[in-house]
């Protein structure tokens, strides 16, 4: 293993409470049902699929999108899960190249990176609005891992994620699918959609991961 990327919400970031209750204030304002059990039935990385799921009218989108952006605010009680930070200092100083895949578009996740302090360690990000290709679809993961290096390849990465649709993308790349569940995604599911591991967090998952690699030392 080469590389190691990393989903964004759930997975680095404690953010899923501020994107469901954003959610909770988008549906409200359409009169629509959603609880959590609704949020995990019809979830997808694309908001657009997920809102067309839980029945906001096509032509609506927009106005949705509005609700939300305002809703969440930028994100900005989102935190680092226990461990993320470290994890991703010491998994760089380990010699792994480290990167970002995300769902989330630029303008609400880099900041939040910026002002958490972990964009220096992710030197590759492909957000959700930089393809037109979303998740489960392999390309923006295979972007990515051609960023981190001229002839890299896919089978010497990992991708870490708390979604189906992460694990499923990690696999038809053919990277190694990192299964970190979540409200969202729970273990069964993420094994069933390809995990090939299972960690409680990514600060668990680098513990794991060092503690195996000849080139660190736990001394």
């Amino acid at each position: 293993m080469q590389a190691i990327l990393f989903d964004w919400d759930g997975t680095l970031a404690d953010s899923l409470a501020g994107l469901y209750a954003a959610n909770v204030e988008v549906m409200r304002s359409f009169g629509l049902p959603f609880d959590e059990a609704l949020y995990r039935r019809y979830f997808s990385p694309d908001w657009r699929v997920m809102y067309q799921r839980l029945g906001v009218p096509a032509e609506r989108m927009a106005e949705a999108n509005d609700l939300w952006i305002e809703a969440f605010d930028g994100g900005r009680r989102t935190t680092l899960l226990p461990g993320a930070r470290d994890a991703l200092e010491r998994l760089g100083a380990a010699g792994y190249r480290l990167g970002l895949v995300t769902a989330g578009h630029r303008e609400i996740v880099e900041p939040q990176m910026a002002r958490l302090g972990v964009e220096r360690f992710l030197s590759v990000c492909v957000f959700g609005d930089d393809m037109p290709a979303q998740k489960p679809d392999p390309a923006p993961l295979r972007r990515a891992v051609a960023l981190l290096g001229d002839g890299l390849d896919p089978a010497a990465s990992a991708y870490a994620g708390d979604t189906v649709e992460d694990m499923l993308m990690a696999r038809a790349a053919g990277a190694r699918a990192v299964g970190i569940p979540s409200v969202i995604g729970t273990a069964e599911a993420l094994l069933a959609a390809g995990a090939v591991e299972l960690a409680p967090s990514v600060a668990a998952w680098a513990d794991g991961v060092l503690g195996d690699d000849p080139r660190t030392s736990r001394r």
